[in-house]
């Protein structure tokens, strides 16, 4: 298949991996903000956001060069920041050749005049006529541009061609028919793992013993959560019992920049200073606006989302569980709480 990949940032170089191992044409488009990535991949270095040079074979496409490298394209990869999707879309959206496949591995919500969105919603009410698939799992950018085995799923109402073309000996594709359920593990995975960040920051009582349980109790918590949202979104609340839901929360829980965060805050840090700390680094933390957006997308139903609350009321009132007792409470409540 020819392939295009929207974004040069650290997932969708990363995608090049699989897509070239499994013997497709591969063009990756760089936004107007990718510049210096494409002259590093071009100049044959490692991409600089996962140390791991660009799958050979690759066509490389500057911002200017939507058009060329949209021509033909029979699956469309956006991997593109939240905050820039939308901008990218409209210059896409004419360009795209009818019969492709819209494949999202950008996660989250979109704000409107009615509320927040889910991303593959706002992308339907642009272009009705798209056929949209999300991409989601346990995928780390610089494992999956390393080649590492994992196992990713792509959500839509006819996934299997998708799922089977895209797969690898070692990049494993299921084909999920819950696209819903796919997209909401992953838009809210990110704000869930700052949970999990949060426990592994907070400070060891006498004695060195960590937070190990309570960090269980969030993973739980996180996941029925997802479960309710998933239901919420018209998908099947077994989709994040999977590699959408739980693989993908535990990877991030594990690393990344909103276990990072989470972290950070978890040690003492207000949510501010960590934020502004991580920005100087060029370190986007996405969960952050995700937990707000979702916390709106549910507003009217949060008593079902006590930790995406909680998560909410500490963002919102720069509070640190490591050093406010109430905000660790808070959280604490959250986890406990039963069904």
């Amino acid at each position: 298949m020819r392939f295009t990949v929207l974004g040069a940032g650290a997932m969708g170089s990363a995608f090049a991996t699989p897509l070239r191992a499994g013997g497709h044409d591969v063009r990756l488009w760089g936004t107007w903000l990718d510049g210096e990535i494409l002259e590093t991949l071009r100049a044959g270095g490692p991409h600089p956001g996962t140390g791991v040079r660009l799958a050979e074979g690759c066509a490389l496409y500057d911002a200017e060069d939507l058009a060329a490298a949209l021509d033909g394209a029979e699956a469309v990869l956006v991997a593109i920041s939240s905050a820039g999707l939308t901008d990218v879309l409209d210059r896409a959206l004419p360009l795209l050749p009818p019969a492709a496949v819209l494949a999202l591995a950008t996660k989250g919500f979109v704000p409107t005049d009615d509320g927040p969105v889910l991303i593959p919603d706002a992308v339907r009410a642009r272009a009705p006529e798209a056929r949209l698939a999300v991409v989601g799992g346990p995928c780390k950018a610089n494992e999956v541009a390393a080649g590492r085995p994992t196992v990713a799923v792509v959500g839509a109402r006819e996934a299997e061609g998708l799922a089977e073309a895209m797969s690898t000996p070692v990049y494993r594709v299921e084909a999920c028919a819950d696209e819903p359920g796919v997209e909401v593990c992953a838009a809210l995975k990110n704000v869930y793992a700052i949970a999990l960040g949060i426990a592994d920051g907070l400070p060891t009582e006498a004695g060195g013993q960590p937070w190990h349980d309570l960090r269980a109790a969030l993973f739980t918590r996180a996941v029925r959560e997802l479960s309710e949202a998933t239901a919420r979104a018209g998908g099947d609340p077994a989709t994040p019992y999977g590699p959408a839901g739980v693989g993908d929360l535990e990877v991030t829980g594990l690393s990344g920049r909103n276990k990072v965060f989470g972290v950070r805050v978890g040690g003492g840090e207000r949510p501010s200073v960590a934020l502004d700390a991580m920005a100087a680094q060029g370190r986007l933390v996405e969960g952050v606006p995700a937990a707000r957006l979702a916390r709106g997308w549910v507003a009217d139903d949060l008593d079902r989302f006590p930790l995406l609350a909680a998560l909410g009321e500490l963002l919102d009132g720069d509070r640190s569980p490591g050093a406010d007792a109430d905000a660790r409470d808070r959280i604490v409540q959250a986890a406990l709480r039963g069904r």
